[in-house]
């Protein structure tokens, strides 16, 4: 599925990702500051796609990186995330889900899981490159 090259943006939630920057949990500060943040592709923190503030955003991977607390294991923070993992995945995005307690105790595993997406997603933009017309 094709990505949107101009994702839609609700500016109106722009005060509120930059307070989720600056709040971040202690998971996403270990994500962003042990990992993301040192990665070789730019990657955001606290962006704004159409409705939603996802937590990690990288453009050139088209993927969404999301670190799931408690308040997502309800019935109602499930309905939550299905709506917005179906609305970013119709812009052609990737969602990856990870819990508190992986971030926590499989920190590894899930850098290896991320690390592994963006380099897949490497690999085809090279590949697409050399493919001739």
């Amino acid at each position: 599925m094709p990505v949107h090259h101009f994702l839609e943006y609700d500016r109106k939630l722009d005060e509120r990702a930059r307070a989720l920057r600056r709040e971040m949990t202690p998971q996403e500060r270990k994500l962003w500051f042990l990992y993301l943040k040192k990665q070789p592709v730019k990657i955001y923190r606290q962006r704004v796609i159409g409705p939603f503030i996802v937590d990690f955003y990288c453009a050139s991977a088209h993927l969404v990186i999301e670190a799931d607390g408690a308040s997502h294991y309800t019935e109602q923070g499930h309905a939550y995330d299905d709506e917005r993992s179906d609305y970013l995945e119709s812009l052609g995005l990737h969602v990856l889900r990870f819990s508190n307690q992986q971030i926590d105790h499989d920190f590894r595993a899930v850098c290896e899981t991320i690390g592994a997406e963006i380099e897949k997603s490497r690999r085809l933009k090279a590949d697409a490159s050399t493919v001739s017309p």
